[in-house]
């Protein structure tokens, strides 16, 4: 059997759709789309079309969408732009304990260059922000509640209305990572209450190295990068205009086929949980088992055992999964969202993602399955934790 990839909550392959509007961006409308003649022009359409394309598909307007290099720089830009912009209004921000390090590290930052206090909303052991704890945290000096829309690493959705909703009602501005979500969840920035979103086209099956900032108008952010006067002054730096269209026919393509994509991924992911539960003992499933989850996304810990034990033993029979997000895996830290759920470090640690993508196929699910089952067993009689186990489990 062919290698199964089972990581697309880390990356996505490029559909051939988009490959196919990107190719001409190589060889035939190549300009600089900041140029005044023809291939500039040429360029500059193309952009266009793809910011039209992305506005339409989060019910937004087309002078509120940035293009950026990512989801990791439009969530480092929202932070200390807002922490800048605002700093006469407050120095206060509100997130929650599960975002994605690009906002963590970035707030945990700026608390010490510019004073910014941060509260970290505690998670339920579902994985959902705790709402009330959100309103007893706004203070005065509140200037930004920044909460993602799904995670990255147990797929849980987020009441993203609701807390845009609590935001307005305060003042205070709401930004969201949707990063993970766009693929599965539908997007509308005005009837969520969104003011700033984050977006990154490899996860929906566009390019690596492009993303989005909505920025909803007449919110004030400083620029991000100096220089030309690119994305209305406030992003400088020459478009990639292949990776912009391959954006832009990447969300497009995401919307249009959200509900189908969806249906097939849930009944494939149902299937792998059930059968993980059916033929592995000592085993957990992490986040929500709720309609409130992403459709491609199974988190399991595996007690007695290393996640990257297991991890590595898939890899070699030809299986590529993840211990956690692919920004922390250089770490030899337990996940930080699954022990802001209350799990036990040493479930923590014994934890794989296991993310589905359009390409699998219930015949992959049975050959992980059936190399789980043998990994788990070998690898829990070589355990010394298994061989002292006295009939009793950890407390989940």
């Amino acid at each position: 059997m062919d290698r199964i990839y089972l990581d697309h909550s880390a990356t996505t392959p490029v559909s051939k759709e988009v490959i196919e509007v990107m190719m001409p961006c190589f060889t035939e409308v190549f300009g600089n789309g900041s140029s005044q003649h023809f291939h500039g022009r040429e360029a500059s359409k193309l952009v266009d079309i793809a910011r039209k394309q992305v506005a339409d598909a989060i019910g937004a307007k087309v002078s509120e969408i940035y293009f950026t290099s990512g989801g990791t720089e439009s969530d480092n830009w929202v932070v200390r732009g807002v922490a800048e912009a605002y700093k006469t209004k407050g120095n206060h921000i509100i997130t929650s304990m599960i975002e994605h390090p690009a906002l963590l590290k970035t707030i945990e930052e700026l608390t010490r260059s510019h004073g910014i206090e941060v509260t970290m909303l505690p998670i339920s052991k579902e994985g959902f922000v705790c709402i009330d704890e959100l309103k007893k945290a706004i203070r005065p000096t509140t200037i930004l509640i920044t909460v993602m829309a799904a995670n990255n690493e147990i797929g849980t959705y987020q009441d993203i209305e609701t807390i845009g909703k609590i935001a307005h009602d305060n003042k205070i501005l709401f930004h969201t990572d949707a990063v993970q979500a766009v693929c599965s969840m539908p997007l509308d920035v005005v009837a969520q209450n969104i003011d700033f979103l984050s977006l990154s086209a490899h996860k929906f099956y566009g390019p690596k190295g492009v993303g989005v900032l909505y920025r909803k108008n007449g919110i004030k952010l400083g620029k991000h990068i100096t220089g030309g006067e690119q994305e209305r002054s406030m992003r400088a730096g020459t478009h990639n205009t292949a990776g912009i269209v391959g954006l832009g026919k990447a969300i497009e393509i995401a919307v249009r086929d959200r509900d189908k994509n969806n249906k097939y991924l849930s009944e494939l992911r149902d299937y792998f949980v059930s059968e993980i539960h059916s033929k592995i003992e000592n085993v957990y499933f992490n986040g929500t088992k709720s309609d409130k989850r992403m459709p491609s996304v199974a988190n399991f810990s595996f007690e007695f055992i290393e996640g990257e034990s297991i991890l590595l033993r898939l890899d070699l029979v030809g299986i590529s999964v993840s211990s956690g997000s692919a920004c922390s895996s250089g770490s030899l830290e337990p996940s930080h969202s699954l022990l802001a759920t209350g799990l036990p470090i040493e479930l923590a640690h014994g934890s794989l993602r296991f993310s589905f993508g359009l390409s699998n196929t219930k015949k992959q699910v049975d050959y992980v399955v059936k190399s789980l089952v043998e990994i788990t067993d070998n690898l829990r009689e070589l355990s010394p934790l298994f061989a002292r186990k006295e009939g009793g489990t950890f407390n989940v």
